[in-house]
């Protein structure tokens, strides 16, 4: 107890670190999409995760953006599939956000028309993989007919 005219200041505790600050990243997570509703759940996780590894709200809608499109391709065109989430660290630091996107569809017959702007196999706008593409730092298709297709996108975090 302090005595008349002294004061003592409360502690908040240990300091948690913050998202810029080394932490251990979280543990890749997995979501499937065979549902309409799984890919709002998709949406809802890559969300979090923007915010996890602290990218703004540009880039955070970015991801998200690039996300759903890649989850409703693996749904429409290769009947389900699943959204690994990771997240890596590159040499200089920064964090970043990568999805994995699986299905084990009938693959893409022409990679490169299906990565033109415009091109739709179905009632879209045609923004679905050059999308994704664009709005992501990194990005690789791996495909074949009666192979499914495997898409792997990478944002960095600004440092």
């Amino acid at each position: 107890m302090a005595l008349p005219g002294e004061f003592t200041l409360a502690s908040r505790g240990p300091k948690r670190p913050s998202r810029t600050e080394d932490r251990r990243p979280p543990a890749p997570a997995s979501y499937p999409v065979r549902t309409e509703e799984d890919l709002l759940t998709v949406r809802h996780a890559v969300r979090a995760a923007t915010v996890e590894v602290g990218f703004g709200l540009v880039d955070q809608t970015r991801v998200v953006t690039a996300a759903s499109e890649l989850a409703r391709n693996a749904y429409v065109h290769g009947g389900g599939g699943t959204v690994t989430l990771e997240y890596p660290r590159d040499p200089r630091g920064r964090r970043g956000l990568r999805l994995v996107v699986k299905d084990e569809g009938p693959g893409i017959a022409d990679l490169d028309a299906a990565l033109t702007d415009g091109f739709t196999t179905g009632s879209g706008l045609g923004h679905g993989l050059g999308g994704a593409r664009r709005l992501m730092d990194e990005f690789s298709v791996r495909t074949g007919p009666g192979e499914g297709t495997v898409v792997v996108v990478t944002r960095w975090t600004v440092r």
